[in-house]
């Protein structure tokens, strides 16, 4: 999926001051800076360990995330739990947020005005985070963060970067639903994010 709608926006400078996951949220309030929450049932803003080395961004809520104010608690996350399980984490240890905040109607993909509303937001998060490693979950989130129309089979298997933030686009679990001969190319982008998040550690001690 190409984004040529993706519109340049400027993300604004960072707060003078640090930020926490909290104080973002409270900003967001209940946001109606689009259309989008026309149609919400909950904002999903994200949910994990705010002092995280990595976090994992996908697109936007489903029906099931909408319906809980979770981010992937339908089909597609009970696969990612099993990824993070592998990687050798609980999720409740990494951060999981999307770049839109509420679901679009009937999933669609998200629009130009959507995602300028909820793009600074997930920029918030991550620089209040800073992680060692960001998982890009299919190719909205990483052409997204890495501000290319370029898909994932072409950006995947290679690390990007965010801001000096490394970042790894992987396939998005619901993909690998569909796929499932996809999972093998899933692991060798994750063995390379932990490689990165290894060598972040290792630097630190």
């Amino acid at each position: 999926m190409g984004l040529k709608w993706l519109p340049r926006i400027s993300m604004g400078s960072p707060p003078d001051l640090p930020e926490d996951l909290e104080q973002i949220r409270s900003d967001l309030g209940e946001c109606t800076r689009c259309g989008l929450h026309f149609h919400r049932t909950h904002i999903v803003f994200g949910e994990g360990n705010p002092s995280t080395r990595v976090v994992l961004v996908g697109e936007g809520p489903g029906q099931e995330e909408d319906r809980l104010g979770r981010p992937f608690v339908g089909a597609a996350g009970k696969l990612l739990d099993r990824i993070i399980t592998a990687m050798g984490w609980r999720r409740d240890e990494i951060y999981i947020c999307n770049v839109i905040k509420c679901r679009p109607p009937r999933n669609r993909n998200p629009q130009p005005d959507e995602i300028e509303s909820c793009g600074p937001f997930l920029r918030r998060q991550l620089n209040a985070i800073h992680p060692q490693a960001i998982l890009a979950l299919g190719g909205f989130a990483a052409q997204f963060l890495l501000s290319t129309q370029q898909p994932i089979s072409r950006l995947r298997n290679r690390v990007h970067y965010f801001e000096g933030i490394p970042v790894v686009p992987t396939y998005h679990p619901a993909y690998l639903l569909r796929n499932p001969l996809q999972k093998r190319r899933v692991w060798e982008d994750v063995q390379l994010l932990l490689s990165l998040v290894r060598g972040a550690t290792e630097r630190s001690e």
